[in-house]
């Protein structure tokens, strides 16, 4: 199980989350912030920090969010515009940082104000 960022994050890239995180697993794409399924302890300290309230528990992910549970994994499992692959399991953020590049559900949303 692991915590996923939604919609509310697109265009925001708060960081907040990024430094409540104690394992470094919330990665910057373009438009949003990403949390690895696979990196995540499950600790739920970037949750309450969140100003948008884009972060669920998977289990707990609204309907309307589903998406981006997939969404989140395949930020990692996929080549993203202007890679020839996968970001994979890098094992932390902080060494990569920001991506420059987001899914296809996250740059394709209109823009969205803060």
């Amino acid at each position: 199980m692991a915590y996923v960022i939604g919609l509310p994050c697109v265009d925001v890239l708060d960081r907040a989350c990024v430094d409540e995180c104690p394992v470094d697993c919330i990665y910057e794409g373009e438009r949003a912030l990403y949390i690895h399924p696979d990196e995540c302890v499950d600790c739920g300290a970037c949750e309450p920090v969140c100003p948008v309230e884009a972060i669920y528990y998977e289990d707990d992910l609204p309907e309307s969010l589903q998406e981006y549970q997939a969404d989140n994994a395949r930020f990692f499992a996929e080549p993203l515009p202007g890679r020839d692959a996968p970001l994979g399991s890098p094992g932390g953020a902080a060494k990569l940082g920001p991506i420059g590049a987001d899914t296809p559900l996250v740059a394709g949303q209109p823009p969205r104000g803060t």
